[in-house]
């Protein structure tokens, strides 16, 4: 589905990013993997077949105005050019009321997964253009669009931020023939939930289908929206949440 096409992912060290890595890799694309954590990130390409010749890895942080533009030089440079991104990297912050909350950790969400957002697409969107066209897909939330949750203000402003600038960048490029989408994933089995048995049982009774998604679930979401399956997909905000903006008990 992703054959020779070439894919920056971020946060792809552990996670929804990491299960994205290996399963865009066994559909054929060539990788930038991103992410903070260069031990983690090495054990993700490790893990991918043929890894030396299709997957390139760049340790940095994606609130760095910099490091968009490296992620998209070093696509052009290793690969010839960027077909599609998956900007997935993200935080959930500190936890509390609005009333209690600090400028800085504010900030800090909003820098993380909504700024970040902009610089990457600012970069990212050239590069498609001089491939004549791409997509690119934002890690949203549940969180923000269809619910609200106590002590989460700032992950779900920064989320439902995503759900717009999705939407603006989808009209402004859609006749650039490059496709805008956001992912809003459910509760997922990945590091930010934490490992509490209690805590999972209590998110799973959230969604319909009575359980946690597992990353690869959200990845194959992602692979749908970056290929040609999803051609006709665009400024979108696609549930991938196991009915739960529909389970009120």
């Amino acid at each position: 589905m992703l054959h020779e096409k070439t894919i920056i992912i971020t946060g792809a060290s552990s996670g929804i990013g990491a299960s994205a890595a290996r399963l865009f890799a066994g559909s054929g694309a060539n990788l930038i993997l991103t992410a903070r954590r260069q031990e983690m990130l090495e054990e993700v390409r490790a893990s991918i077949p043929d890894a030396a010749r299709k997957v390139e890895v760049l340790v940095g942080d994606v609130t760095d105005p910099d490091f968009a533009k490296a992620a998209v030089s070093m696509a052009i440079e290793r690969f010839g050019g960027l077909d599609g991104a998956f900007n997935n990297a993200g935080m959930l912050g500190d936890m509390g009321p609005v009333s209690e909350m600090s400028l800085g950790s504010w900030r800090q969400v909003m820098d993380t997964n909504l700024t970040s957002a902009f610089l990457l697409a600012k970069h990212q969107v050239p590069a498609l253009k001089a491939r004549g066209g791409g997509a690119i897909v934002f890690t949203s939330s549940f969180v923000g669009q269809t619910i609200g949750l106590p002590g989460m203000a700032a992950y779900a402003a920064s989320k439902a931020g995503l759900v717009g600038l999705t939407q603006v960048l989808s009209v402004e490029h859609g006749p650039d023939n490059i496709r805008v989408n956001a992912l809003l994933p459910g509760g997922t089995r990945t590091e930010m939930a934490g490992d509490d048995p209690a805590f999972h049982d209590y998110v799973a009774g959230l969604h319909a289908l009575k359980r946690m998604a597992e990353p690869e679930e959200i990845a194959n979401a992602a692979l749908f929206l970056l290929s040609d399956a999803g051609s006709f997909v665009t400024g979108s905000a696609m549930l991938c949440d196991g009915g739960n903006s529909i389970t009120k008990a």
